[in-house]
């Protein structure tokens, strides 16, 4: 059966420009779309007014998925688009809708004045609990944005796409997380910026790098070869993607987020915890979401 990339749409304009990347990525890959609009129903004494009944919700929602729709349809064309509805709550139904899909999209607001994102609660429980990849496109997101300036210096969808950022822990590796990056590099036919940092141990934290130069040189060494071995078996697969390494001590959360202004997609990672309470997304994936300019795919894994 055809796996389908799914969009949750609420009809906000950071859940449209959600669609619209979902539309770009399955042109792609050749999947077909699925717009999926949830809607909560209203507490049964608020049900009772005329234009808030069962049947007035239902309407709506499928007004939005459908119309949703037919806009993707025109504007991707060749994209199969198809639109649902349903009532419940929206994490919940999202997350089940994630079980059969190839990708889950949603839309995250932009915070005012300065680049990146404004997660909401929906959108951190579905990341937390999703067992598929799930991307989070900012409000506001264009084609043009992920791709290269032309030579004056304005985006373009005509040109090359931006890199495709891989942020790893070279001490927590997952085979899944890599192979996504590099998928959608490919994809892309741009190149790989994997981003590995990691911090000093407590003796340079505490007395500083300088005070022993030479164990300090051999550690980011250390780091350097650990990250180009672990990339090998990689780059023999998809030889045709260019790839960057970088490692070096510091926050994995700033490098990536400061990368980001220059890539057309981030991928990271999170461990799939199956306790049914709490956000487990970890605080480097969490500080991304938060404050990434570009796209931003979790992929979770064991």
């Amino acid at each position: 059966m055809t796996r389908t990339i799914v969009v949750g749409l609420d009809g906000s304009p950071e859940s449209r420009g959600a669609a619209e990347w979902a539309a770009r990525e399955a042109k792609l890959r050749g999947l077909p779309v699925k717009v999926l609009h949830v809607w909560e129903p209203v507490p049964e004494p608020m049900a009772q007014a005329p234009l808030l009944g069962p049947e007035a919700q239902q309407h709506w929602s499928d007004e939005i998925a459908r119309d949703s729709a037919e806009g993707l349809r025109l504007r991707h064309p060749g994209v199969e688009v198809t639109a649902e509805h349903c009532a419940g709550r929206p994490s919940e139904v999202l997350c089940e809708a994630a079980k059969g899909a190839e990708l889950l999209v949603l839309g995250s607001r932009g915070l005012s004045g300065i680049g990146g994102f404004l997660v909401g609660s929906v959108g951190l429980a579905v990341v937390a609990h999703a067992e598929c990849p799930v991307v989070l496109v900012r409000a506001g997101e264009q084609a043009a944005d992920e791709h290269e300036t032309d030579p004056a210096g304005i985006p373009s969808a005509a040109t090359r796409y931006r890199p495709v950022v891989l942020g790893i822990d070279i001490d927590n590796l997952d085979a899944s997380v890599i192979e996504f990056a590099f998928d959608e590099a490919a994809r892309r036919d741009t190149g790989l910026r994997v981003v590995s940092g990691w911090h000093l141990p407590p003796y340079f934290e505490t007395n500083g790098p300088t005070v022993d130069l030479e164990r300090y040189e051999e550690l980011v060494r250390s780091k350097a070869v650990a990250l180009t071995e672990a990339l090998l078996v990689w780059r023999e697969k998809c030889p045709s993607v260019d790839v960057g390494e970088e490692s070096r001590p510091g926050s994995p959360a700033d490098q990536l987020i400061d990368v980001s202004h220059r890539s057309s997609l981030v991928v990271v990672g999170r461990r799939i915890r199956r306790h049914p309470f709490g956000m487990h997304i970890g605080p480097v994936t969490h500080a991304v979401l938060h404050h990434a300019t570009a796209p931003v795919a979790v992929v979770a894994h064991d």
